[in-house]
């Protein structure tokens, strides 16, 4: 077996193979998945009149199948609608992602959509201007200001917990692409701003969100279980990328919030 090169090769782009049995995503033994609807494994039904229903079914998250997959233990910090600015409010605190019995040594934060393209906030995306260095609770409330506070305070619950900051996919609407790509470079600013945080670009490397694409893995606006199951699948594939072409960064992660000194 020529382990360098299956494993290390300088030339593969995240998701050039998805993983199977079990991946580096297994060097945590818990992670915490923050975000809406799609983390929440949420699945939307019609009425006859055309009302629309929406449940959180939390064991069809990506998060969940990614657990089980990997025998470690996901906290879902996550709810259908839920927003940075929400996260930062009130659901922080009503989920307990700020609590020490829930400390995590990684966390994937996938928010966005309803800060940005929801009708009821459509949140400034904001600026590095917008963060507090000194107190992170002074950050203004925009999508910026409002996403590194919540990571602030996760890095206060476990301070050296590794971090994912998952962008939007492409969804095959060029009228939000301004909007979009403000998203995606906010996160690239806080992957750089903070440490032990990485960027998964789901905009460049996971699939476009077309009609085809729709027709397959979506119920209504929403995922279906089988996009869910995909969603994992791509999810856990890019962390395993990250962790093998990083092997410096997580040769400790099994000493994440533990009393051992390691470094």
């Amino acid at each position: 077996m020529d382990w360098e090169k299956e494993l290390f090769n300088e030339n593969e782009k995240p998701l050039d193979r998805l993983v199977t049995g079990y991946s580096h995503t297994s060097v945590f033994r818990t992670i915490g998945f923050v975000g809406d609807s799609l983390s929440s494994g949420e699945f939307e039904t019609v009425d006859a009149d055309g009302t629309r229903h929406f449940h959180d079914l939390y064991e069809y998250s990506w998060g969940q199948y990614i657990a089980r997959k990997n025998g470690l233990k996901a906290y879902n910090f996550s709810k259908g609608g839920m927003s940075t600015l929400g996260f930062v409010n009130y659901f922080g605190d009503e989920c307990g992602a700020w609590s020490e019995e829930k400390a995590c040594q990684a966390y994937v934060i996938a928010l966005g959509v309803n800060d940005i393209y929801g009708k009821r906030l459509n949140m400034e995306i904001g600026s590095m201007d917008d963060i507090d260095r000194e107190d992170y609770k002074k950050n203004k409330e925009t999508f910026l200001g409002c996403y590194a506070h919540i990571v602030s305070r996760l890095k206060e619950v476990s301070p050296d917990a590794k971090f994912f900051f998952v962008t939007v996919p492409n969804t095959d609407t060029p009228e939000r692409d301004e909007k979009t790509f403000g998203i995606i470079n906010t996160l690239y600013q806080l992957a750089d701003y903070f440490d032990n945080a990485y960027v998964i670009d789901l905009y460049k490397y996971g699939p476009v969100h077309d009609a085809k694409f729709k027709e397959k893995f979506y119920l209504h606006y929403h995922l279906n279980p089988s996009g869910y199951i995909l969603t994992a699948q791509i999810i856990d594939s890019y962390i395993d990328y990250i962790v093998r072409h990083n092997p410096e960064d997580f040769k400790h992660a099994g000493f994440i919030g533990t009393d051992i000194q390691y470094k």
